[in-house]
């Protein structure tokens, strides 16, 4: 059962359908008095009341948050109440609605002066006093104080009426105030003035005075609608009373600058987080600006000398600037630090509020503004901080009852909009016309926003080669109401002021001046010439301009018998003042535009039509200046020519001098110079080849590589016999290639992962960031982690962004995951003799090695079952010539090498095969193999999707991680049981060439063709180390190539043919050739196989299917080899480009008519090609078994729809697969496959590997090997994860129209697909960094370590 207490289940709640009906409202408050009685009901309900009438709130308790929250509701429908305008007013309406002002004021009068403060002096206040509830009230009546000002605008007589009452309602609330205040008089510069003796201080001051503030919005809406002019009788202009107008506000802001000025220190919180809020844009329309349109109201209506003098006083520096002496204050005032900067920072308030009583006249009704001005002034200053985004902009600016700012009207106006590139928002970017707004003290600036847009924009005025001075802005003109405020710049009290602070600034600063204080004093001056000069122009429209002359009062010297100097002469001293080169530019301004302003006087004086001689005057001015700059800048010119010249000069000298070290470099550097050629067998044929006897071979100088350990700076060549130098790696489990999700995981213990299924299901993916250490360095480095993290576990149980039991890592460098390291080796020196047996010859030596070997080892397992009889003499096999099977050879590698390798083999077979390490087991080096291969398939296809050449286009840290990874694939055999990878060579072998006492060979559909290739290469050395017949591995290399190739191409034939035979293309005699023996071939296995293939007549097609389903195995051959072999790659393969394929053949050698292969050899290819179509998977080719077809296309992320409604739609209509039909609270849709999942919830946790996880962390087990991609919908926010303990939140690839992201659907603008950002997220995961991005956003963002990813 609900509470109908809530407002949500009343029938209260009704009220808004009811009161925004504009004929219903009017008529219940001209009928009901509706708004009296919300206003009296409201009041009721807010009993707790002090001796004056004021509301005093309890602790702010949740009870009372509760009932509080309840009563506002009322507020609410006041507001529905208020929200459209009337058009027109009927006397009864007039009379109800100032009924209900009337009662709206008994609501403000018991808010004046409510929370009032006193200053804490000697000890810290014990208890935070309560100030929420106020601020709460405040920021709900906010939008209707604004509102009822709007309706007062709509009807002048109701707005004299409603003047005239919050005037009578102010002078009630003042004449409880002003007990016991006793009178003074205080008199300055020949000025004096009748107050009352007040320090906010030592007195109770209160922040909330909704009172003043209401009237002073009314006074300025009487401006603005002129009804001040067009009836003065009718208000009672007369009897204000101008001291007591600005008492209250002029109190709230001087309490601010006490504050600033940390003389409440000892009040605690409560009272900064109130001044925060007072200036803060959800409170300051109707608190801070009203107060300062309060103060312009008053001083408006006195002599500016007698406002100046009680604000002197308020701020408690009238002692300082009143004495005769006051111009040597560093001499006379008392030595106590705190006080003298406390003085010092209350100065510079006080100067920063006249520079706004002055120059803040963008509110309409106080300057001859509209609106929008205001909001655009609101934004430039906003905008001259930084560029900003929509969003930061719309939080910048206040909102009406609408929640509007008003800022689309006017933005394209000031701002330019600068779209998102793939990460980053769309920012809005200042026009350059537009700074000449800029004004540095501009009202709503915080401390920190104002350095921050000096800082701005001085660097921008610095870059377009203009003076960093930031002058003045010119401001719009008064309202005639306000209009005697500009007299404030020019009175006697001012100039006394603006005097005192020059004088001390001659001094170099001893803490009683400061650099802020002067600065505002020069910014006062400015506005005083600024004002002068539009006072100048406007003279010709009779704007009575006589009597404002500032360039005369700041030339007069002081009276006799002080004879102070005048501002100017102080001005002229202050030029040259080495202490004051930073405000060099700005004095230099003011005087520049002194002498201008007298020369247009004295011109005005002589020939009335003065505005051309003044501007010509003016441009002389600046023509010389721009000369000046032109000279200096041409002398800078020549003096750096001058110095690069001698630069260079003694660059020359240094290497004639040094001849010999420079030539020896350049032989060392250069591949191209001789030495390389003479080592070169190949240099003399113009290909490049990478693989076989004619293979392109090192020299000695390109074989020799030094590189330097990131730990201990030393430099150390990479040798077999030497010191081990290691690459940081990350070693993890991959489906990013895989073909069969569906493909269950396998049982760690039994499975033997010998040959890949084409499916590439689930590889082993080898990435580093290519920092290199020392082995020893490492070890130190990581054990030194390992200690760090016990000490840490032992203090406080929380994941870092590593898991060190599982051997993970921070790179010391770049801080990439890493966990585990790849030792560094170098190219392997081969001979070769010029005598290679071709493949007839090769393929029978070799079966005549793999029979002496079989028979070898089962004698050797009989023997160790001690059975020997049995099996003696039936399988013996003499060994051929030269094979010698006892034969071990010696390990090329250093100790350190060999552990580097066994550390990397075992960390491999660890995360590959999730088992616990064993470095005996057999699978170690087809671990190692099958990674090297599945790396550089993922990178092949990466370079394919990314449309870049297949050389030249990797980042050197992918560069490294390849040619280390196959250089260890090739060495790995050699610390593993040599029988065992022989046995791996003799299996991995008969898959390619049937061999009867083999059992269990894989049909050639069920193998990867580059993973084989890659193994049968890399366990090959350990079968080559027994002969000593001087077979060379380099013809090994090239046979095993062409009969992988040949192969390949049988089963693109027998798997990839397309269902529908497309419209033939003529060709050229060129492809004939193949065509035709395509066909041949094809034919050949329809014979062998029977009804098993179509027919398929057209060579052609058949030519394209092959070509298009063996290209990415050539280019991933081309990789392995040239990062085995180190030949370079030729011209062709770095860019992309037409001639790829004959580039590609050339450089494997290989025939461009694969076919060749198999037609050039046919006594050994026609047993071969019988043996692998009579297998007996091959015979059942017509069963529904889904093949691959080849070219793998590369996998994609899910599509996502261009509109994110749509998926909205999708997840709400998602229930919860295990609680029958529940709506699903989390949503969240996997990028790899598109399953929607129910995350971060109780009901779909499933158990994994003993613990439970949510149902995220689960298909990431099942979908991506550990990792995954989500879209959690309802927040609009992209989810990875790695394994049970890492993940991160990401930036949606979903922006609004002003490029920027919305986590979490706060805005609620319509989103739509970038799809730029999409492919970027692809792109991590594609190159397998989703756990490095991952690892780096909980490393700058700790928050995230501590959350429990495995419940997502």
């Amino acid at each position: 059962m609900e509470d109908d207490h809530e407002r949500v289940v009343s029938v209260t709640s009704l009220s808004v359908q009811l009161f925004t009906a504009p004929t219903v409202a009017r008529m219940l408050i001209t009928d009901e008095n509706l708004m009296t009685t919300i206003i009296r009901t409201f009041v009721d309900h807010l009993r707790h009341r002090d001796l004056q009438g004021r509301f005093q709130f309890e602790r702010y308790t949740a009870q009372q948050a509760f009932k509080f929250r309840r009563v506002q509701s009322l507020i609410g429908d006041l507001k529905y109440v208020l929200i459209s305008r009337p058009t027109e007013w009927t006397d009864q309406l007039r009379e109800k609605y100032l009924e209900g002002f009337d009662a709206f004021l008994e609501l403000l009068k018991c808010m004046q002066g409510m929370d009032p403060v006193v200053r804490q002096v000697g000890q810290h206040i014990e208890m935070e006093p309560e100030w929420e509830a106020a601020f709460t009230l405040q920021m709900k009546l906010t939008h209707i104080i604004s509102m009822m000002q709007e309706w007062c605008a709509s009807d002048e007589r109701v707005l004299i009426e409603a003047y005239k009452k919050s005037l009578s309602a102010l002078t009630h609330c003042h004449s409880g105030f002003t007990d016991g205040e006793q009178p003074i008089t205080l008199s300055m510069c020949g000025h004096s003035v009748d107050t009352i003796r007040y320090c906010v201080s030592q007195e109770k001051v209160s922040i909330h005075l909704p009172v003043s503030r209401l009237l002073a919005g009314l006074h300025a809406l009487l401006s603005k609608i002129e009804v001040a002019y067009r009836f003065p009788e009718q208000l009672p202009l007369s009897e204000l009373s101008p001291p007591m107008l600005i008492e209250h506000p002029l109190r709230c802001l001087v309490l601010c600058a006490q504050v600033h000025a940390g003389m409440w220190r000892r009040n605690g919180f409560s009272l900064v987080n109130q001044i925060y809020y007072y200036h803060n844009v959800k409170c300051r329309v109707e608190m801070f600006d009203k107060d300062l349109i309060m103060l312009q109201a008053g001083a408006s209506m006195m002599d500016p000398n007698h406002f100046l003098m009680i604000m002197l006083s308020r701020f408690e520096l009238y002692h300082i600037f009143s004495s005769a002496d006051c111009r040597k204050r560093y001499s006379r005032e008392n030595a106590n630090k705190d006080v003298v900067q406390q003085n010092n920072t209350l100065i510079e308030e006080m100067l920063h509020l006249i520079i706004m009583i002055v120059g803040e006249r963008y509110t309409a009704g106080v300057g001859q503004v509209e609106i929008t001005d205001e909001i655009r002034r609101e934004i430039v200053h906003q905008l001259c901080i930084r560029p900003m985004a929509h969003s930061e902009l719309v939080k910048a600016l206040p909102e009406n009852e609408n929640k509007e700012t008003g800022m689309e009207r006017v933005i394209d106006s000031v701002a330019l909009f600068k779209k998102p590139g793939v990460t980053g928002r769309g920012l809005y970017k200042l026009r350059p016309e537009c700074a000449k707004m800029f004004n540095l003290y501009f009202h709503h600036y915080s401390r920190a926003d104002q350095s921050k847009a000096e800082e701005a924009q001085r660097k921008i005025k610095r870059q377009n080669g203009e003076d960093s001075v930031l002058p003045p802005p010119v401001l719009p003109r008064f309202c005639p109401l306000f209009a005697s405020l500009v007299n404030i710049l020019q009175c006697d009290v001012l100039l006394g002021i603006l005097g005192a602070v020059l004088q001390w600034a001659m001094e170099p600063s001893g803490g009683h001046w400061s650099e802020s204080m002067l600065q505002r004093v020069l910014h006062l001056i400015g506005m005083g010439l600024v004002e002068e000069q539009q006072h100048l122009i406007s003279s010709a429209e009779d704007y009575n301009d006589t009597n404002f002359n500032f360039t005369l009062k700041i030339s007069r010297p002081g009276e006799a018998p002080a004879n102070t100097a005048s501002i100017l002469a102080l001005l002229e001293t202050l030029q040259n003042a080495p202490h004051l080169e930073v405000h060099k530019d700005m004095i230099r301004w003011i005087l520049k535009t002194v002498a201008y302003i007298k020369t247009t006087r004295e011109c005005t004086a002589s020939s009335p039509p003065s505005d051309s001689s003044g501007h010509s005057q003016e441009e002389t001015v600046r023509d010389k200046e721009k000369a000046e700059r032109k000279r200096k800048a041409e002398m800078a010119r020549l003096r750096r020519e001058k110095i690069m010249a001698q630069m260079s000069e003694m660059q020359r000298h240094f290497i004639n001098e040094n001849k010999e070290l420079f030539q020896q470099s350049l032989e060392d550097l250069d591949p191209s110079t001789s030495s390389t050629l003479e080592h070169s067998p190949s240099s003399c044929d113009s290909a490049l080849v990478c693989v076989g006897p004619r293979r392109w071979r090192a020299g000695g100088s390109d074989r020799r590589q030094v590189v330097t350990c990131i730990l201990c700076q030393e430099e150390q060549e990479i040798r077999s016999d030497g010191k081990a130098m290691v690459l940081a790696a990350f070693v993890q489990r991959s489906t990013v290639m895989s073909k069969n999700r569906k493909r269950p995981p396998h049982n760690p213990d039994k499975y033997d992962p010998l040959f890949m299924h084409p499916d590439l299901s689930f590889g082993t993916h080898t990435g580093s960031c290519g920092h290199i250490m020392h082995s020893h360095c490492w070890q130190r480095y990581f054990e030194a982690v390992q200690a760090k993290e016990q000490r840490r576990q032992q203090r406080l149980r929380v994941h870092t962004s590593y898991d060190v039991e599982n051997g993970e890592f921070l790179c010391p460098l770049c801080e990439c995951l890493s966990n585990t390291v790849i030792p560094l080796l170098p190219l392997t020196k081969t001979c070769c003799s010029s005598e290679q047996p071709d493949l007839s010859q090769w393929l029978n030596i070799t079966s005549h090695q793999m029979k002496a070997l079989i028979s070898a080892h089962r004698k050797s397992k009989a023997s160790s079952a001690e059975a020997a009889d049995e099996t003696d003499g039936v399988n013996d096999c003499p060994p051929p010539d030269g094979f010698r099977l006892d034969h071990t050879p010696k390990n090329p590698y250093s100790s350190t090498i060999k552990e580097m390798l066994t550390t990397f083999g075992t960390a491999t077979y660890k995360v590959g095969l999730k088992v616990h390490p064993n470095e005996q087991d057999p699978r170690v080096p087809i671990m190692c193999w099958g990674s090297c291969a599945y790396t550089i398939q993922s990178i092949e296809r990466l370079l394919v999707d990314e449309e870049k050449p297949l050389f030249g286009s990797l980042p050197c840290r992918q560069d490294d991680c390849l040619s280390s990874l196959t250089r260890f694939g090739s060495a790995c055999w050699t610390v593993s049981s040599h029988t065992t990878v022989q046995n791996h060579f003799i299996r991995l072998l008969a898959a390619l060439v049937p061999d009867p006492r083999v059992e269990n060979s894989p049909c050639i559909l069920d193998v990867d063709m580059f993973h084989l290739l890659v193994s049968l290469v890399l366990s090959h050395p350990a079968v080559l180390c027994l002969d000593s017949s001087g077979l060379s591995a380099d013809a090994a290399q090239l046979h095993f190539l062409h009969l992988i190739t040949v192969a390949h191409v049988v089963q693109i034939l027998l798997t990839s043919l397309p269902e529908e035979v497309r419209m033939e293309q003529e060709t050229g005699g060129a492809e004939r050739e193949e065509e035709e023996s395509v066909c041949l071939l094809y034919n050949t296995l329809r014979s062998l196989l029977g009804r098993g293939l179509r027919e398929v007549s057209s060579g052609w097609h058949l030519w394209l299917c092959v070509k298009a389903g063996i290209l990415p195995y050539l280019r991933a051959a081309a990789l392995f080899f040239h990062y085995l072999n180190g030949a370079p790659a030729p011209p062709e393969l770095h860019a992309l480009g037409a001639g790829e394929w004959e580039a590609l053949c050339g450089y494997l050698c290989l025939p461009s008519n694969l076919l060749q292969l198999y037609f050039n050899n046919l006594d050994i290819m026609e047993p071969l090609l019988h043996g692998w179509c009579s297998h007996p998977a091959l015979q059942a080719l017509q069963s529904s078994v889904t093949l691959i077809r080849f070219p793998r296309e590369s996998n994609h992320l899910i599509d996502l729809p261009g509109d994110y409604s749509a998926l909205i739609n999708q997840a709400s209509s998602f229930t919860c697969p295990k609680s029958g039909g529940d709506k699903s609270r989390v949503p969240t849709l996997c990028l790899v496959c598109g399953a929607m999942l129910c995350s971060q919830s109780y009901c779909c946790q499933t158990e994994l590997e003993g613990e439970d996880v949510g149902a995220c962390t689960a298909h990431t087990f099942t979908c991506g090997a550990g990792v995954g991609i989500f879209l959690r919908v309802r927040e609009s926010q992209v989810l990875f994860l790695a394994g049970k303990t890492k993940g991160c939140f990401y930036a949606p690839p979903y922006l609004d129209d002003y490029g920027e992201t919305d986590q979490g659907l706060r805005r609620g603008n319509p989103l739509h697909l970038c799809h730029e950002r999409y492919r970027k997220i692809q792109k991590l995961w594609r190159q397998h960094s989703i756990t490095e991005e991952i690892g780096h956003a909980q490393e700058a963002n700790q928050t995230l370590v501590g959350i429990d990813w495995q419940h997502l």
